[in-house]
């Protein structure tokens, strides 16, 4: 039969989840960052996401699919909540499910089986890459951010301590990721009350592009906050400015 199914364009989603929130029916999943429908029958046809989309990666299309089907929809969403399982990670990735972290006030160190001792990890969210974070994950309001660029954390011994205490840590590789982060920064500035930025960069030329994209969102969203850059050497030293 022919009728109403929603579509999503892979290009624009950026995996927020909005859109996701606002379907009664449980017919969309986040996979890999992006939305996609789980099964036509869940689908009703009535585009109630479509308004929830601030991307408008979101149409609906007239084609030959199967009935909506309101008892697969009702065991659907019973199983879901009696396995205490999100919609959206039903079928989907479990590691883009945005959570909060709690640590102790306290840092210590904590043995580990060789004898030897290890800091404990001060990341206070998941998921922490850019690409995956959703723009309305609770955490991000009235956070302080990290944006750090991946080969921080390799070269700088005791990031943990120094840069991730007490912040939202936001990780990429401006030079490996596919696209830009201007667009989904200037999102989370827009949607959430962001205290201050710190960027930690790498001294190599590649690392410039985490540090315009944090400019260019906030030139995007007209919002002034503190903001600072940390330039780390190849060698783990801190470049003073």
């Amino acid at each position: 039969m022919k009728r109403n199914i929603v579509v999503i364009d892979r290009e624009k989603c950026n995996g927020c989840g909005l859109c996701i929130n606002a379907c009664q029916e449980g017919a969309l999943q986040l996979v890999n960052g992006k939305v996609e429908l789980i099964t036509d029958s869940y689908c009703d046809g009535l585009g109630a996401c479509l308004p929830e989309c601030p991307q408008g990666a979101i149409t609906l299309e007239e084609r030959e699919a199967a009935a909506f089907d309101e008892e697969a929809v009702k065991t659907n969403l019973e199983r879901q909540n009696a396995e205490s399982i999100p919609p959206q990670l039903e079928c989907g990735c479990a590691g883009t499910h945005a959570r909060t972290i709690k640590r102790k006030k306290i840092s210590v160190s904590k043995p580990i089986q060789s004898g030897t001792t290890a800091p404990v990890s001060e990341l206070r969210q998941w998921p922490c890459q850019i690409k995956l974070v959703p723009v309305n994950a609770p955490y991000l309001d009235q956070a302080q951010l990290l944006i750090a660029a991946d080969c921080t954390a390799y070269a700088y011994g005791n990031i943990h301590q120094d840069f991730m205490k007490n912040k939202i840590t936001l990780i990429g590789c401006p030079k490996l990721d596919e696209g830009d982060y201007t667009a989904k920064l200037t999102q989370i500035l827009q949607q959430n009350e962001i205290l201050g930025i710190t960027i930690l960069r790498m001294e190599v030329p590649c690392c410039g592009g985490i540090v315009q994209a944090v400019k260019q969102a906030l030139l995007n969203s007209g919002i002034m906050i503190p903001w600072q850059v940390v330039t780390i050497r190849t060698d783990g030293t801190i470049i003073k400015d």
